[in-house]
């Protein structure tokens, strides 16, 4: 005779066959694919979403690094302009204390 965990297990697996059988009944259904379709077209909005963001992040990044460029060529200017003027006054300092020196000795050769 057949016994009882034999009339089980012969049970699970009729259970299963069936429930697999209406599964794939139901996810081949119009119904799944209006929804298999409606996901797909959400998936692709918010793709397309993120990829804005993303492109006006990117945007912004270029601006930035635009700018930032700009304010360090200024400040580049703005030394060496500084380190001209600093050189210029040496110059012009050591250019009249030359001249001084001349003098000085040219009085005690007199």
């Amino acid at each position: 005779m057949v016994s009882i965990s034999t009339l089980k297990k012969i049970g699970l697996f009729a259970g299963g066959v069936l429930f697999g059988t209406a599964g794939v009944k139901m996810l081949s259904s119009k119904d799944a694919k209006k929804v298999y379709t409606n996901c797909t077209a959400a998936a692709l909005r918010a793709k397309d979403c993120v990829m804005k963001t993303a492109t006006t992040v990117q945007e912004n990044a270029e601006d930035i690094l635009a700018e930032a460029q700009q304010i360090n060529e200024k400040r580049a200017a703005e030394e060496a302009a500084a380190v001209k003027e600093d050189e210029a006054e040496t110059a012009s300092a050591d250019e009249t204390d030359n001249d001084r020196g001349a003098e000085d000795f040219r009085e005690e050769t007199v």
